[in-house]
């Protein structure tokens, strides 16, 4: 009696690929994944993890094939950290992500349409920046913060041997993954000259660092720590009469002053007091995309502007058509979700926790209003505090809400898992009782 081997039955790959949900896949996600997906499951029936029917092998493939065609998982930010760099920082308005798709396409990046020829690249992205800090005589962007630094010292400080950048010490940062604005300057070729001490440093130490060989005094904004106590450091206006540019790098992006946030420099503050140059992040308090900002103040600052919009690194620097469009609508456009939660009420935000709690314990979940603390994060507002509301839930649903869909991050504190409202827009409240309602034993 002869045996049929039960492995023959397995449809073939070009029957299982002509099905219609995998055709349709196909075209989301590109043939090539979609196959994969197929052969995958066909392997799985034949060690008989799975039956060789059509059916199992199809909903097999259909099940490994992911949601989208990237590997990047939405996350509701409940930590209470607004630009939570982790989570990539500050979510873009819908103008911005509009923005985006639009240009997603063939635009007009670099071409004027009137006439045919080629146009000037981010034109409209830099008029609106200079629209919104009107100190500015000149602007100019980069692909982040760092490489905005890098550029000015570059342009400034590495062109020739011996071009010192004079900065205070309690100034040399570490910016975070081990990255350090030192190296990051030295790297360009730049000589560094210290001045001061950790916690101190007055304008005579300045004064005196400064000869034939300083490119420019650098002032660089300790952005993710304070030190506090027996401390004094140099207002930029001080430093203008020294004789050489005054840079003042910001890092958080704050284009002008913000009531909560009193000790955070910002773009039109430094400039109006004197700084040549201003270089800032655009994924950080401006709520926009990944993107480095270069401001000139009136006269040797727009000069300057023009040496680093030539200078060769510029090109390598260079964004791309998508930052352009979501940057110029940021800035042009409605409130940011990062201003929206600066600005959000506390009142508000308790009103929403006692709503989500109650929601939630009617459904037997032990889930309870309560008073939080909030904060900028995102190297921002060092040791400022804001004052929010959570919903507090038992410790265990930190992993099962990390790890559900959508995927929902929160807090650790005294043995609570804690759902911060301050950076969730009001939107997604209702998402976030769901994924709640779903993680509950």
């Amino acid at each position: 009696m002869t045996t049929v081997d039960p492995r023959r039955a397995i449809p073939r790959t070009d029957a299982v690929l002509a099905e219609p949900r995998l055709v349709d896949a196909a075209r989301r996600l590109g043939r090539p994944l979609v196959k994969a997906a197929v052969l995958a499951a066909q392997e799985r029936a034949r060690r008989g993890e799975l039956s060789t029917s059509p059916e199992a092998v199809i909903g097999a493939a259909l099940a490994a094939l992911p949601v989208a065609g990237c590997s990047l998982t939405p996350v509701l930010n409940a930590t209470g950290v607004l630009l939570h760099t982790n989570l990539g920082r500050a979510p873009l308005s819908a103008a911005a992500m509009e923005a985006v798709h639009r240009a997603a396409g063939t635009c007009d990046v670099e071409l004027d349409l009137g006439t045919g020829r080629r146009g000037p690249r981010g034109a409209a992205a830099v008029d609106a920046l200079l629209a919104a800090v009107p100190a500015a005589a000149a602007a100019h962007l980069v692909n982040n913060g760092a490489a905005a630094l890098a550029l000015v010292a570059a342009a400034l400080a590495g062109g020739a041997p011996g071009r010192e950048i004079v900065i205070a010490r309690g100034e040399l940062v570490e910016i975070g993954d081990g990255f350090r604005i030192p190296d990051l300057l030295t790297a360009t070729g730049a000589r560094l000259r210290e001045v001061g001490t950790t916690n101190r440093v007055n304008r005579a130490d300045y004064a005196d660092a400064v000869g034939e060989h300083t490119a420019l005094i650098l002032k660089v904004h300790p952005s993710n720590f304070v030190i506090s106590g027996f401390t004094s450091s140099v207002d930029i206006g001080e430093l203008t009469g020294l004789g050489v540019p005054v840079v003042a790098d910001i890092g958080s992006g704050l284009l002008a002053p913000h009531p909560l946030l009193p000790g955070e420099p910002d773009a039109a503050t430094l400039l109006a007091r004197g700084a040549t140059l201003v270089t800032a992040s655009g994924d950080k308090l401006l709520g926009g995309p990944q993107a480095g900002l270069l401001l000139g103040g009136p006269g040797a600052g727009a000069e300057l502007m023009t040496r680093l919009r030539r200078h060769p690194l510029a090109r390598a620097m260079r964004v791309d058509k998508l930052t352009l469009a979501a940057f110029e609508a940021t800035v042009r456009g409605p409130v940011t979700p990062t201003a929206a939660a600066l600005d959000a009420d506390p009142t508000d935000l308790h009103a929403r926790a006692e709503r989500l709690a109650a929601g939630l314990a009617e459904h037997g979940i032990d889930a309870v209003a309560v008073t939080s603390t909030a904060t900028v994060g995102g190297g921002g507002a060092p040791g400022v505090t804001l004052p929010s509301a959570a919903v507090s839930l038992p410790e265990g649903y930190a992993a099962v809400l990390r790890t559900g869909n959508p995927a929902v991050l929160g807090r650790l504190e005294r043995g609570r898992c804690l759902l911060d409202l301050r950076a969730l827009p009001p939107a997604d409240d209702n998402s976030l009782a769901r994924a709640v309602r779903t993680a509950a034993p």
